[in-house]
Formats: C-alpha cells, sequence, structure tokens
C-alpha cells in the first residue's frame, strides 16, 4: 500500500520519463530558409521550440532587471540574481523536448527564489514570471506524461506553491489543477486518435493483403494450371510427331508470356502512384518520420540512421522498405514493449534495411505465427531482394532485407 503511493512521486523526481513529443504539423514546423539550411545542422524551424526560447529569453531579462531595481538599496551577488532568474526562465526553454526534467530543475531551482521573496519582503515583483513558467512546464508535464506521474507532479507543485505564496495558494492551486485537467485531456484526446489511426492503418494492410492474394490467384493459379495441363497432355497428344510437339511447346509458351503480362500489369494496378486503381495507401518513405513518431509514442526509443539518397526510389522499394520497417517495428511493440530500435537505411547499389530491438523493459506478447516476418520476406522477394532475421546477442531481435534498385518500377 505504501509502496504504491510512494511510487508515483518516486517517478516524478527521479525515475519517471515523458512521452516523445508528437510530429509537428508542417505549419508548426516549416522549411528552413535557404540561407540558413546550409549552416544549420536541421532542415527544419519549429516554431513552437522558437516561441519558447524567446520567451524564456523574455523571461530571463524581465526577472533580472527588476531584481537589479529592487535590491538597488542593499545589493546581492549577482550569482544570485540570476540563478533567480534562469530558475524562472530556463524550464520553458527546456519544456518541450524535455518536459520532466524541466519541472525537476524549476523545482530545484526553486530555493534562490524564496530567499528573494524573503530579502524582498514578498515575491510580487516577480510573481507573473514564475506563473508563466510554472503554469507553462506543468501543462507539458500533464500531455507528455504518464498518468501515475501527472497527479505526483501537481500535488509537489501545489505545496511548493504553498511554501511560496502561504495564504495566497488557493487561486494558484485553482489554476494549477485547470492546467493539469487541461493538459490530461489533451493526452487522452492524442491517444484516442493515434489508436484510431492505428485501427485504420491495419485494416489498410490487412485490406491490401487481400487485393494481393486474389490478384495473384486469380492470374497465377489460372495460367500455372493451364501449363501445367497443358504440359502433361502435349507429349501424348504428340505421339512421337515432332511438328505436333513443336506446336503444343508453342502453346505453353505463348501462356507462359501471357501469363507473365498479366502478373505485370497486377503488380502495375498494386503500384499505381495515381490512386486510380489502388484505394488502399501506398506510403513510402516521406512518412518513416509519421511511423517512427507513432513507435515512440507507444513506448519504443527509436533510432533512426539514414544514409545515401533516399529522396528517388522506385516507388515499389519504397513500399516494401516501409512495410517492412513497419512490421519490424510492430513486432517490437507486441514482443520487446519498451525496447531500444535502432533503424538503419542505406542506399548505394541497392537499398539495405537494418532494424534491430533490445531486450524488453516489461513482458511482451507471445510468440505469434510468424505471418509477419513470412510477409516481409515475400515483399524482399518480389523484388528480387533478401531478408535474413533472427536473435542478437543480449537479448533482442534484428531483421535484415536488401532491395535492389534495378528493375523496380
Amino acid at each position: 500500500m505504501i509502496s504504491a503511493v510512494v511510487q508515483p512521486f518516486r517517478l516524478a523526481l527521479f525515475r519517471g520519463e515523458a512521452d516523445p513529443a508528437p510530429p509537428r504539423s508542417r505549419r508548426l514546423r516549416p522549411p528552413m530558409p535557404g540561407l540558413l539550411r546550409g549552416l544549420l545542422p536541421f532542415g527544419h524551424l519549429d516554431l513552437v521550440q522558437v516561441a519558447d526560447l524567446l520567451l524564456a529569453w523574455a523571461l530571463f531579462g524581465t526577472v533580472l532587471n527588476d531584481l537589479t531595481n529592487l535590491t538597488e538599496a542593499a545589493p546581492q551577488p549577482i550569482w544570485l540574481l540570476c540563478l533567480t532568474a534562469t530558475g524562472l526562465s530556463l524550464p520553458v526553454a527546456l519544456r518541450e523536448r524535455w518536459p520532466l526534467a524541466a519541472w525537476r530543475l524549476a523545482l530545484a531551482l526553486l530555493p534562490p527564489a524564496l530567499w528573494m521573496s524573503y530579502l524582498l519582503d514578498g515575491i510580487r515583483s516577480f510573481m507573473m514570471q514564475g506563473a508563466i513558467m510554472g503554469l507553462l512546464v506543468l501543462y507539458s508535464v500533464a500531455v507528455r506524461c504518464d498518468r501515475r506521474i501527472t497527479p505526483a507532479v501537481w500535488a509537489i507543485s501545489l505545496v511548493a506553491a504553498w511554501f511560496v505564496l502561504g495564504e495566497s495558494v488557493v487561486p494558484a492551486g485553482i489554476a494549477l489543477s485547470v492546467v493539469v485537467l487541461f493538459g490530461y485531456n489533451v493526452r487522452v484526446r492524442r491517444s484516442a486518435t493515434l489508436s484510431r489511426d492505428t485501427a485504420v492503418e491495419e485494416r489498410s494492410v490487412l485490406a491490401e493483403r487481400a487485393r494481393i492474394a486474389r490478384e495473384l490467384h486469380d492470374v497465377v493459379a489460372h495460367h500455372l494450371s493451364v501449363i501445367a495441363i497443358q504440359a502433361e497432355a502435349v507429349p501424348l497428344e504428340a505421339g512421337g510427331d515432332p511438328a505436333r510437339l513443336d506446336a503444343g511447346l508453342a502453346q505453353i509458351r505463348g501462356l507462359s508470356l501471357e501469363a507473365i503480362k498479366e502478373l505485370r500489369q497486377v503488380l502495375g494496378v498494386l503500384r499505381d502512384e495515381d490512386g486510380r486503381t489502388d484505394t488502399a495507401p501506398a506510403p513510402g518513405l516521406d512518412r518513416m518520420d509519421e511511423l517512427v513518431a507513432n513507435a515512440r509514442t507507444a513506448g519504443l526509443a527509436v533510432l533512426v540512421k539514414r544514409s545515401g539518397e533516399l529522396d528517388r526510389l522506385p516507388k515499389a522499394v519504397e513500399v516494401s522498405a516501409y512495410r517492412i520497417v513497419q512490421e519490424s517495428l510492430s513486432n517490437a511493440m507486441r514482443h520487446a514493449p519498451g525496447s531500444t530500435v535502432a533503424v538503419e537505411l542505406v542506399r548505394d547499389d541497392e537499398l539495405r534495411i537494418r532494424v534491430t530491438n533490445g531486450p524488453a523493459s516489461r513482458p511482451g506478447g507471445a510468440p505469434g505465427a510468424g505471418h509477419g516476418l513470412l510477409g516481409m520476406r515475400e515483399r524482399a522477394s518480389l523484388l528480387g531482394g533478401s531478408l535474413e532475421t533472427g536473435p542478437v546477442e543480449g537479448g533482442g531481435f534484428e531483421v535484415k532485407a536488401v532491395l535492389p534498385l534495378e528493375g523496380a518500377s
């Protein structure tokens, strides 16, 4: 009983971690201007992080300026003034990438603010800046942290507000509660949206598999059956007559060419980029960031390494590469939840894919029937490539695929 009560506070203060940030919309993450693209290591501008940095700088400047003016009569060490201003500004700059760490930093740097409030006989001089910082950081925690952590963070924040404000803590407590509830509601809605998108994606995968199986059955099974029958009947009908045997073999050759032609038509329909006949989505490597973000939201720590020009791959290779990575991540979610997954995409004369997950941090599901691995292997084989799977040392699993680029369309 005591452990169940203490555990959320232990996670909040020491051991807990926030979920990765969800993928940003294009409006909030525009491409970097051309002049800066070569100077900076990233190609997009995150407007939310830019706004946080600007706000943190403004908070630091206003707090430092106010404290300098208020302590003119009794000057204080400059390091104490800067430390107080940092405690009321730096968490805002960190809240987007490390919300829980930002909250811990704000809590750790609270003593200088309390000491300055004691020297100034009150904190009204920087109450507004502290309220802005605290509410923004608390919102980020509620949106990105587990529901066990958020109530503990709220309770500790309320106690800290009581130490700072004393009898005036009631309005602050109401504001903290409203922000936490709002952030938690945003988190629940995001989770519901993610679950819905995952269900839609799974249905699309099933529909695609059913369509492929149906089309290939109609083409391959029919023609191969006819060819097999003809190959058995022609020698009997020829009766040793070379002319009749040659005619029968020519007929078998014609059937084979017709089967190849229709098979190419089926593959062309499945790879149609315009969507005129292919109703299910055909994602490519341009959606890899979205796929990785969903896996991270599900609890995986995904590291992606790209090498070579991956922008202009044949469509069939892109679709197969996306599906192989998707299935590998799905297997890691089911059988190694909470693990670290390394995804490597290398293009030279061919596209090489390597997905390796470490051991699970919590119990996973039972081994499946192997249909996912079979499907990945079939995708690689259709392109003339190969796929290897197996366990790795230390506990984990590895998928390695090689997809040729020549001949793919």
